[in-house]
């Protein structure tokens, strides 16, 4: 079949830039690429041309300036010109896109992929969700949650809501016990920033209020291991170093902690891998009703014990022992509870790792998401 996958106006595809939803394009386009010819329709970046061919897939970039509305137009301009037929339009996270592609492409079938709430009646009229749900023949979601939410403001989704988790790059994303690649990684990562013989705590993630890691530096004050550091990894954006208020605020409470924080600001997606695998523990404070935070899969694929909290999706992921739930998420003292179970019994937390590992191994791989999404296009 002819496949058009439109992604959002904030990131490029490929992920030179990061980003959850482009990571996700990213793992799978090749290996859909075997079977269907694909074209990929997003946003422009100084770094990649208009158009072009690679491995067979075609990338076509329309100009956004991050902001749905220039890229929606700009995205309806580029079908109105062309000449092709798709027998299918995958449209990712962009609900609002569905009718005006429908309009041009009367005849394509069309799935949207779901990676937030934006069917919240807040981001999308009831008539216009109405019209959506009604015109899309799949929404693949990546949580059940998310699903459940787009079901509780439109019962009339259930038929066509699917859940397909997420994956992750096994092989970028290894044990340091297990790979020769992650320990080197590891080795470097600890030698440059002083960290041999430390107990490594990670968050990973953009920082902002919502994501939590102010809770993580105050919850080191009641932890009992005197040799733990905390790294926090990550910008107020993706590909951005500005040092917004939040940022700066972190920043001052990691200086007044007791135990050492390291802050790296934002790291290169190609590079976040190397930080997985110095940690001994990932741990997720988001204390918003997180979708399903990708980073999950990234601490399984590393051999890392986790902690996260009971919002949104995130309480899917933990299963087999693979990690702990955090019931308060604006509770130091519960972090902290858990941080020194963990840190007590180290062997403990390689095994729930280990655990975590082979999960995903099973679960969580690239080709297994792609073939979700081909058995849905059918």
């Amino acid at each position: 079949m002819n496949i058009l996958m439109i992604c959002t106006e904030k990131l490029p595809v490929p992920n030179i830039r990061g980003g959850a939803i482009q990571t996700y394009i990213g793992g799978i386009i090749d290996y859909l690429s075997r079977w269907h010819q694909i074209t990929l329709l997003g946003r422009t970046d100084p770094e990649l041309p208009g158009e072009e061919v690679r491995d067979g897939i075609r990338y076509f970039r329309v100009p956004s300036d991050g902001l749905f509305e220039t890229y929606s137009i700009n995205v309806i301009d580029f079908l109105n010109n062309s000449q092709e037929h798709y027998d299918i339009i995958h449209i990712f996270n962009r609900p609002k896109l569905v009718l005006p592609v429908r309009q041009i492409m009367p005849y394509s079938r069309i799935f949207l992929s779901m990676h937030n709430d934006m069917f919240n009646p807040l981001k999308i009229s009831a008539e216009e969700g109405a019209a959506v749900i009604e015109t899309t023949e799949r929404i693949i979601t990546i949580s059940n949650y998310i699903g459940a939410e787009i079901c509780r403001y439109y019962p009339q989704a259930e038929s066509k809501v699917r859940t397909v988790y997420s994956g992750v790059d096994i092989y970028r994303f290894a044990p340091w016990t297990e790979s020769d690649a992650a320990r080197h990684a590891r080795d470097q990562i600890r030698e440059q920033y002083q960290l041999h013989g430390k107990k490594v705590i990670l968050f990973a993630g953009r920082l902002s209020r919502n994501k939590g890691p102010h809770v993580l530096i105050r919850a080191l004050h009641h932890l009992q291991h005197s040799d733990a550091v905390l790294v926090i990894v990550g910008g107020a954006w993706y590909s951005d170093n500005t040092i917004s208020d939040y940022v700066a605020y972190v920043r001052a409470l990691a200086k007044r902690s007791h135990l050492p924080v390291v802050t790296t600001g934002y790291v290169d997606a190609h590079d976040i891998h190397r930080w997985f695998c110095a940690a001994d523990i990932f741990v997720c404070t988001s204390n918003w009703e997180e979708p399903l935070a990708r980073v999950h899969y990234e601490a399984m694929a590393s051999g890392l014990p986790f902690l996260t909290t009971q919002r949104g999706g995130n309480p899917e992921i933990v299963m087999d022992n693979n990690g702990m739930l955090v019931f308060d998420p604006d509770n130091p003292m519960e972090y902290a509870e858990k941080i020194n179970y963990l840190l007590s019994d180290m062997e403990l937390g390689r095994q729930m790792g280990i655990r975590g590992r082979r999960l995903t191994e099973r679960m969580f791989t690239w080709d297994r998401v792609a073939n979700d999404i081909l058995a849905h296009w059918g």
